[in-house]
């Protein structure tokens, strides 16, 4: 079966989970790794790709990755819990099988990206696809230029991969930036505001030489790209990640068509010239 796994990115891997958190009170983190450790070492995927998490007698669904490629060996996912998949997902426990198929998807293009600064701005659950970004950035740090990770959440508790994010404000190989709109713990000691607020601690940057990648909630997309769009960053290195269209993965069901885009297909990474032909996108 793990053979024609390999072969055959539509069947079904069998995988093991070694290891799962809550992250907010519906996010929870899930480690997996295939049942073969040689096969674990040898996974290939792009930062801002997806798979299709199944369970027998279930059901599946679609979840970006949250891991890097640049670290071997297991897959992470973030899951909110919202339906009668990711209920049954949350029962499982540890050492549990799941079936796990793809990639899918375009990712990021690296080879375009290598070389520029980077601005990375996420909202809500946006954090789970984008953390793929920079892991991988910083892992690969040599080859880009300045690195800016700003993370929005509506409250301390919502913000995911909090004490990995206040880890990150200690390197001093790129810039993070947290917020929340409210804080109602009063003990909060980051920045409070919506997450366009951070866009002025953006310093000596050249525009044309960045790429900005952008994921979050619908509302947060039109205000984070003005602000990109003031800073003279090319439409075209505006990149943003669509994956709450996803759905079979394969461009079949036809629940992710926009036009003649599918965005299983052609996305779930898009660019800003993308969007303003296409706004339905968003």
């Amino acid at each position: 079966m793990r053979e024609n796994a390999e072969r055959n990115p539509l069947m079904p891997e069998p995988m093991r989970i070694v290891r799962k958190y809550d992250l907010t009170e519906s996010v929870r983190f899930f480690q997996v790794r295939p049942l073969d450790t040689q096969r674990a070492l040898t996974l290939n995927y792009k930062p801002g790709q997806f798979m299709m998490i199944s369970l027998a007698g279930v059901g599946e669904a679609p979840f970006s990755i949250s891991s890097s490629p640049s670290r071997p060996g297991l897959l992470e996912f973030c899951i909110r819990r919202t339906g009668k998949v990711t209920d049954a997902i949350f029962g499982l426990k540890e050492n549990a099988i799941i079936g796990v198929r793809g990639p899918y998807g375009n990712g990021f293009p690296f080879e375009k990206m290598e070389g520029h600064d980077i601005i990375i701005v996420v909202g809500g659950l946006g954090a789970a696809p984008l953390r793929s970004l920079v892991l991988y950035a910083l892992d690969n740090r040599d080859s880009f230029g300045k690195v800016y990770y700003l993370h929005g959440a509506r409250k301390p508790s919502e913000m995911l991969f909090r004490e990995e994010s206040f880890e990150l404000m200690q390197r001093d190989d790129l810039i993070c930036l947290l917020t929340v709109d409210e804080d109602d713990t009063g003990t909060w000691p980051c920045y409070k505001g919506v997450v366009t607020d951070l866009f002025k601690y953006i310093e000596d940057i050249d525009p044309e030489n960045t790429y900005a990648a952008v994921c979050g909630p619908p509302v947060m997309y039109r205000f984070v790209i003005d602000e990109l769009v003031k800073l003279g960053i090319p439409k075209h290195q505006i990149l943003m990640t669509l994956e709450r269209r996803m759905h079979c993965g394969i461009g079949k069901c036809g629940h992710c068509i926009i036009g003649s885009v599918y965005t299983c297909l052609d996305g779930p990474v898009f660019n800003y010239w993308d969007v303003l032909h296409m706004k339905d996108l968003i």
